[in-house]
């Protein structure tokens, strides 16, 4: 296959619960492509139905990459999601197939696609161990708004209950006396692959309902027992896995935190409010190409449209599109 020394990749990103999973499946399977999932989430094992995982049917019709990775209580830091599809990317590339890289976690996308990573700079585990015990004291408000301080850019993107990205933003302005937003954007360097990002825009009020129907389902395809199960296993709730949305909300349901009409709507809202944060980040990517999905009639629909968008650029590489394909 003839390539200008990237491989090519296409990209698919977008809130929770707006359909990219589903396009992405439509493009790999009219284009002979496999998906490589940038979720957060997905990559722990039992944890099917709160991450939308693929189903045992999706994953046997399409091949499917960085899906259960590691057991809940494993590490997996952003380094090593970087290094695991970065070599599933260039294995796919080599066969002749197209990498679809799908998910919403902005992050794990930046670095795949554009080598960012957080950087080594600042680390110091007193100052870290400080910073905890003042938010035991005072709460994990107090560190985000004086991280709203130090470093305006890094609060806007931290969710301000993320205790853990909060005390490293902090952790690495006290040692180096820099913000960690400039240290990243310092980091950042030539882009990994040739891609082309395409991003799924839904109406809000149409996202809201759209995440409603995702949890009504999720609940009735059993998160609830999933949930259970898992804590049955020995995975407890002070787990970064087991804080994923979902998990933490029926967590608290199953040890008498929370009614069960509690946990739902602490869900339902959760989910809000990641999708907004999701948007927020994906929105600030220039190269991002966005789609209004409701004008569309499906997913394949919109997997037509990437396909003949980007038919050029994957001809020029030597990946031939078949535009007169059946699958199409």
């Amino acid at each position: 296959m003839r390539t200008d020394g990237q491989p090519r990749v296409i990209v698919i990103v977008g809130p929770t619960a707006s359909g990219k999973s589903a396009v992405g499946m439509e493009l790999a399977l009219k284009l002979g492509g496999e998906i490589v999932s940038a979720d957060s989430m997905q990559v722990y094992r039992g944890m099917d139905i709160g991450t939308a995982k693929a189903t045992p049917a999706e994953q046997a019709a399409v091949r499917h990459h960085l899906i259960d990775v590691v057991n809940p209580d494993e590490i997996f830091s952003v380094a090593r999601y970087q290094e695991l599809a970065s070599a599933a990317i260039d294995e796919i590339w080599a066969r002749g197939r197209l990498p679809v890289v799908v998910g919403g976690t902005g992050l794990y996308i930046d670095a795949l696609i554009y080598g960012f990573l957080f950087p080594d700079e600042g680390r110091n585990p007193q100052v870290r161990a400080a910073l905890e015990r003042e938010a035991e004291e005072r709460g994990v408000g107090a560190l985000h708004a004086r991280l709203s301080e130090v470093d305006p850019a890094a609060a806007e993107r931290i969710h301000r209950n993320d205790l853990r990205r909060i005390v490293r933003a902090l952790e690495v302005h006290e040692v180096t006396g820099e913000p960690i937003s400039r240290l990243q954007r310092r980091h950042q360097g030539r882009p990994r692959y040739n891609a082309r990002l395409f991003g799924m825009a839904v109406e809000r009020r149409a996202l809201v309902s759209r995440i409603e129907d995702r949890v009504d389902r999720m609940v009735e395809q059993g998160l609830l027992e999933e949930v259970r199960e898992l804590f049955r296993a020995g995975y407890g709730p002070e787990l970064t896995s087991m804080q994923a949305i979902g998990y933490k909300e029926f967590g608290d349901y199953i040890r008498g935190r929370a009614s069960l009409s509690e946990a739902l709507e602490a869900l339902k809202m959760g989910t809000r409010r990641y999708a907004k944060r999701q948007m927020t980040w994906f929105k600030r990517n220039p190269d991002v190409e966005w789609i209004d999905v409701g004008e569309y009639a499906g997913p394949a629909e919109v997997a037509d449209y990437i396909i003949n968008a980007s038919e050029g650029w994957l001809n020029e590489a030597g990946y031939a599109v078949d535009v007169d394909s059946e699958n199409r």
